[in-house]
């Protein structure tokens, strides 16, 4: 190959251009061409905004430069935390792009992590206050950062010994907020997922964190771009990343949020006049169409933030040809899912005893014990998920013969909380829920609920139970449900022995007062033991009949007091209560009646027991199956019909012996023992959208177990097509179901949690 003059001119002429480039820069930084120059990276905070940082970085690791100092805030901390342990950009952009950022945002802690109680109030009420010294307060944040906390503790667990951030691989600091002087606080020793929550800890979003006593919230609120504070820890050369907004336009004020917004921007875009002449290399991404929470939109702005990286490639690699060569970075070693925890220390308890934790965190220490690092997550979510701690910080800490789990929890000062919801259904109508809870009424571990329903069928109920943890808990329930429902005479005139009269319909009107003592712990940490003693009330009239003085009298089918012993046992790793597509179910119950006043019955000691199982699992995305058994048996007694089981109509919650069937209106099928089975195809066509399809079957009638009638073809058939919406309210169903049986339809409707 034969070169030109001209083009042997313009090869000197670049390589003097070059030369004296890299000469004049030097002078101008006050560096000298032999030094080794020390190089920082300030990562400036931007929620979602900040994954551009990821391909800045992964364009400053192709020029070969040497970072020896981080700091960042916020999403910058995050970030530069895990590149400071160890990570390099292209782990990151692994990493960060299977994170879910709605579950790490929003505490969306595994329903299979909380104890049956807590599933209960989670399923239950919409809106939660809290309510101490009978004042309605609002909550410090949607979320604790419980998840965002175990996941970056498990991340960084190779370097969970390093309590000085400047013994890290690369040594690295992040600036959180003093929340009640507004100073901004730097943060270079401690526990690094503790120092990186604290800055992250984005208002509104995120309850702040107590930390080295000072209550401290997101760095972005004092200095979101700390260029000065790497200088002094002794970077030459600095390149930042800025990732923060830029005004809005006037014509785009025209919403709260963006105005709010605008006034935040005032003061760090006032800072940056000044922060940004001190940066020698100014990487700035395009961000403007992306928000704090674009999570979903991680490709974009990663590839943004290496575009504007690659911009400033020249001025990169003028910076590599200042340092000498690198040392090659440590891979990091890869986490075994296996744990032996050999010891537990907890500290920060006062009100909530060691084995009432233990019990939450589902850990017996009597000997060494393996566990995983998702088993010991689920336990620290489902301690988080009582709402008695605002922050669960653990640490795992090696030793001889195992690991020490160090926990230290921050119990919450909200003792009194009020919680609503609001429900619609074809059985009890429409009704508005208000609940009062009280924690540590008489005793640290107790709660007192007392939930009201107001509206077409006025119910209540009321809870209060002593946790003991491992150890056996006690509680009393006090209820009332009542109801009214129209039903087909003929279905119910010949179980009750009723007259033959011209009566298509009559109204039942159904009380049912019970109160119950119970003891209740936990068997193979998984399935909850119940025993106890109940006191039932049972009245089941109509009116219809009676009405005019010349019909006969009004027909009372029961009213008369029961005393029972009780005993139950529940398992339940279903991922959600309503559209399960993974997990588990079962929840069988005995009642031993004793004693009654009944006119009718004959020998007061008879049984009833119920049982329900499930097992739901996926047969492709977004589409499950889900099987279901339920059986029922009365023994002994036959003639207190009104304990018999009523089979019909739909809900996720039916109480007593009202059994949910789809073909039949509610309490259509009447016997003193039923077995039914049922199979629920599900797909989610869109995010919480589900379509779903039930063939369900059962034989219903008189000691069916005894004679072998439950072995027989079903006497009785359903189909149902459902459309369901997952809301924070709750669910909100429609259903149309047919029976071959009845040739009709039934349709069904509900809108919110059911309770």
């Amino acid at each position: 190959m034969q070169f030109t003059s001209n083009k042997v001119l313009k090869f000197i002429l670049l390589v003097v251009v070059l030369f004296a480039f890299k000469t004049t820069w030097s002078q101008d930084q006050g560096i000298q061409e032999d030094q080794d120059v020390k190089v920082g990276l300030v990562l400036s905070g931007g929620g979602a905004k900040g994954l551009a940082h990821i391909g800045a970085l992964k364009i400053i690791e192709e020029a070969g430069i040497r970072i020896d100092y981080i700091g960042g805030t916020s999403m910058g901390a995050i970030i530069g935390s895990l590149y400071a342990s160890g990570y390099t950009a292209r782990e990151l952009d692994s990493i960060f792009r299977a994170v879910d950022f709605n579950v790490l945002i929003q505490d969306d802690l595994p329903r299979k992590a909380k104890t049956f109680y807590e599933r209960e109030d989670s399923e239950k009420y919409a809106l939660t206050l809290p309510f101490d010294d009978f004042k309605v307060g609002l909550p410090q944040g949607l979320s604790k950062g419980q998840n965002f906390f175990n996941e970056f503790a498990r991340l960084t667990s190779h370097v969970h010994e390093i309590n000085d951030f400047s013994k890290l691989p690369i040594p690295f600091f992040c600036m959180s907020t003093n929340v009640a002087t507004g100073e901004q606080v730097l943060l270079d020793k401690g526990y690094l997922p503790e120092a990186v929550s604290a800055s992250g800890a984005l208002p509104s979003i995120f309850s702040p964190i107590e930390l080295n006593g000072i209550l401290m919230t997101d760095g972005g609120v004092a200095n979101n771009y700390p260029i000065k504070e790497i200088r002094k820890k002794g970077a030459e050369i600095v390149i930042g990343i800025d990732v923060q907004d830029s005004l809005i336009p006037r014509d785009q004020l025209n919403s709260v949020t963006n105005i709010m917004l605008q006034i935040s921007n005032f003061r760090t875009i006032n800072d940056m006049k000044s922060k940004k002449p001190e940066t020698d290399v100014y990487i700035k991404p395009s961000i403007s169409d992306f928000s704090l929470i674009s999570f979903d939109q991680a490709d974009k702005i990663i590839a943004n933030g290496e575009k504007a990286a690659f911009a400033n490639y020249e001025k990169l690699r003028e910076i590599k040809r200042l340092q000498k060569a690198s040392i090659p970075r440590t891979k990091i070693p890869k986490n075994s899912d296996t744990l032996l925890i050999n010891s537990l220390v907890i500290s920060g308890n006062d009100r909530y005893t060691r084995s009432y934790i233990k019990g939450k965190l589902k850990l017996k220490l009597k000997n060494p014990k393996t566990t995983t690092y998702k088993k010991l997550y689920e336990g620290i979510n489902n301690l988080s998920a009582t709402g008695n701690f605002d922050r669960v910080s653990h640490r795992l800490i090696d030793k001889k013969d195992g690991k020490e789990l160090v926990l230290n929890v921050k119990e919450s000062k909200n003792t009194m909380l009020l919680r609503f919801a609001l429900h619609y259904d074809d059985l009890y109508k429409t009704a508005a829920l208000v609940n009062f809870t009280k924690k540590s009424l008489l005793f640290n571990n107790d709660v007192l609920s007392f939930d009201v329903a107001l509206g077409d069928n006025i119910r209540y109920n009321f809870d209060y139970y002593i946790d003991k943890g491992f150890y056996w808990s006690i509680g009393l329930k006090n209820s009332l449900n009542r109801f009214n429902r129209n039903v087909e005479y003929e279905l119910v005139r010949e179980d009750f022995n009723l007259p033959n009269i011209e009566v298509n319909k009559i109204n039942l009107d159904y009380l049912d007062f019970k109160t119950q003592f119970y003891a209740e712990t936990l068997l193979n940490q998984t399935f909850s033991l119940g025993l106890g003693a109940e006191y039932r009330r049972f009245r089941l009239i109509s009116e219809t009949i009676g009405e005019d003085e010349d019909q006969l009298p009004r027909v009372v089918f029961d009213n008369s007091n029961y005393w029972s012993a009780l005993s139950y046992l529940k398992f339940d790793s279903y991922n959600n209560k309503y559209f399960p597509s993974s997990g588990f179910f079962f929840d069988g119950n005995i009642n031993y009646y004793l004693f009654d006043d009944n006119p009718n019955s004959t020998n007061s000691n008879f049984v009833i027991a119920k049982a329900d199982f499930g097992y739901a699992f996926n047969i492709f995305k977004n589409a499950s199956i889900n099987l279901e058994l339920s059986a029922g048996n009365r023994w002994e007694e036959q003639n207190v019909r009104s304990l018999n089981f009523f089979v019909g109509g739909f809900g996720a919650k039916m109480i007593n012996n009202n059994i949910p069937f789809y073909g039949y209106d509610f309490l259509s099928i009447v016997g003193d023992s039923f077995a039914k089975s049922a199979v629920t195809l599900d797909y989610e066509v869109f995010p919480k959208n589900h379509i779903n399809v039930t063939a369900n079957y059962a034989n219903v009638g008189t000691k069916i177990f005894d004679n072998g009638g439950w072995l027989e073809s079903p006497e009785y058939s359903g189909y149902a097509l459902g459309y369901g919406l997952e809301t924070f309210a709750g669910p909100v169903q429609v259903k149309y179901s047919y029976s071959p049986e009845q040739k009709e339809g039934e349709w069904y409707f509900s809108i919110g949690f059911w309770f």
